[in-house]
């Protein structure tokens, strides 16, 4: 799987992702951005996405990736981001789905739920996926490849509250399977991984729309958020990159159509 053969001396240990070619949605922060420091860390060629791009540029620069402007919803833009990785690196060995909203969409019951914002989510956080899946195989076919879809604990409990990014989310653990079955017999594999509560701007986000919406403090949000968390503390970005970065690299060549939750316990909580 590596674009070209990398050399090992006796007794050497090379990091997991040596030689490796990468491509990060949503790095321009939290998640996307602590992935691929990570990965650049683990001796992967990062190409890091983002639709904000001085913001995507900013940050790849600061942990020594590429970067490439990027709106995960439109499909013209992940033909480009291919055609581009491609023609720069020869291959592309992984693709990190990461890429995703989930704050300002103010009160989201079911039943106050906008269509507008139940078509924004989705599209987003579902068709964004497809659509890199649905590339990623035409690019990976012939070397294999990995692919590590980002859902969410929300895929696994009920999220009344949040119904739109829930239901985005199932999407994805489901659409993770499909691909995973698909692609197996061309050495693609297809994994979805399940954040919980992690300290990112967007968990901050959620609580200010949840402080908000409900009229009370952001502090007495992020206590009742936390208690809901069996191992008492919030996760950390480094606890999501390192279960990607497994899921990415060959410790995990027999590994596929799986789900790994990185919540502190969250989903088993009855």
């Amino acid at each position: 799987m590596f674009c070209s053969p990398i050399s090992v001396g006796e007794g050497q240990v090379l990091p997991a992702l040596t030689g490796k070619v990468a491509i990060v949605t949503g790095g321009a922060s939290g998640l996307g951005l602590e992935i691929g420091r990570t990965f650049v860390a683990e001796g992967a060629v990062v190409v890091s996405t983002d639709i904000n791009a001085d913001a995507g540029a900013a940050a790849a620069e600061s942990c020594g990736a590429e970067f490439l402007s990027h709106d995960v919803a439109v499909e013209e833009d992940w033909v480009a981001v291919f055609a581009q990785v491609m023609a720069r690196h020869g291959c592309v060995d992984i693709l990190v789905n990461n890429a995703g909203i989930g704050e300002g969409l103010g009160a989201a019951t079911p039943d106050e739920t906008r269509w507008e914002d139940w078509q924004r989510v989705l599209n987003v956080n579902a068709g964004g996926v497809f659509l890199g899946c649905k590339h990623a195989l035409v690019n990976m076919r012939g070397n294999g490849g990995a692919i590590v879809n980002m859902s969410s604990v929300a895929a696994l409990v009920a999220t009344p509250f949040l119904t739109a990014y829930g239901a985005s989310k199932a999407a994805v653990l489901q659409l993770t399977r499909s691909i995973a079955v698909y692609a197996a017999k061309e050495n693609i594999r297809c994994n979805s991984v399940h954040p919980g509560q992690i300290e990112t701007p967007m968990l901050q986000g959620l609580f200010r729309d949840v402080a908000h919406s409900n009229r009370v403090s952001e502090t007495d949000v992020r206590t009742e958020f936390l208690q809901r968390i069996p191992q008492g503390v919030f996760g950390t970005g480094a606890d999501i990159a390192a279960a990607v970065v497994f899921l990415a690299s060959d410790a995990a060549k027999h590994i596929t159509g799986a789900q790994l939750s990185v919540d502190g316990g969250m989903s088993a909580h009855p």
